[in-house]
């Protein structure tokens, strides 16, 4: 439970407010229990995994009450993010079987590569046994597309080859910011992960616990122009970003459409 929640919950006992319809209305949003029991929230990450497809996630469902939130990794130690920032990771995938949700970031060369890792694909398999969110942000969706799991169902990713890349994995691609096909729930490009993990705290608490959330991160945002998609972006602009990632992306891309096809 957020920590300015149980402020509020201790200082609000510590009252003598009796008949106040107001406060037990705001205690009711406190205290409500989910529509499905939510215990543990685990984000996956890895070497180069795009911080905030991981962070923006681990910080809005956090705020579940009554869950424990954790990052987890294939081995326990410091995991480099794209940004050459180190976490410390303290919890391995090996002792790990069950979330209640799970949370798959995205990233570039790495999570391309991550597509291919036996061991990650079949714990990922073995999680969603189980979960009651498979979720996944950004380029996150070629790692849960790479388990077969999204076979048939719709699902978005960033940008970048979008419809190619979840065609490759048997996936349909819905251009939307998020998108919801049973207990899986993918986003497009890292933003619009907290976008989704928004939506996943409104269909398990609602509107109001939902706002609460926002208002705490004070979540209203304003960017300075109407862009940020292939279509509202500066045509030439999006060419050149398309350009610099098939630069980099492309030849990898070419090889796992290969590698699939004679699989």
């Amino acid at each position: 439970m957020p920590l300015i929640l149980v402020c509020y919950i201790n200082a609000y006992a510590q009252t003598n407010i009796e008949n106040d319809n107001r406060h037990q209305e705001m205690m009711n949003i406190i205290l409500q229990k989910p529509k499905t029991d939510i215990k543990t929230i685990g984000v996956l990450v890895y070497d180069g995994f795009n911080n905030l497809d991981a962070m923006g996630p681990f910080q809005i469902l956090k705020q579940m009450s009554g869950a424990k939130t954790f990052l987890i990794a294939k081995n326990r130690g410091l995991v480099k993010n794209n940004s050459g920032v180190s976490i410390q990771v303290d919890t391995t995938t090996s002792e790990v079987d069950n979330l209640d949700i799970i949370v798959i970031p995205g990233g570039a060369l790495e999570t391309l590569l991550l597509t291919k890792d036996t061991l990650i694909l079949n714990w990922i398999k073995l999680i969603d046994k189980k979960s009651k969110y498979t979720t996944s942000v950004c380029t996150g969706a070629w790692i849960l597309g790479a388990t077969g799991l999204l076979k048939n169902k719709s699902a978005t990713t960033n940008w970048y080859r979008a419809n190619e890349m979840l065609a490759l994995y048997g996936a349909n691609f819905k251009e939307d910011r998020w998108v919801k096909d049973g207990k899986y729930w993918t986003s497009a490009g890292v933003t619009a992960g907290m976008d989704m993990s928004l939506a996943i705290i409104d269909d398990l608490m609602g509107r109001q616990y939902t706002e609460a959330i926002m208002l705490d991160l004070e979540y209203n945002p304003k960017p300075p122009y109407i862009a940020g998609t292939p279509k509202t972006t500066d045509p030439l602009v999006a060419d050149m970003m398309k350009e610099m990632y098939d630069m980099v992306m492309l030849p990898m891309i070419k090889k796992e459409k290969l590698r699939l096809i004679n699989k």
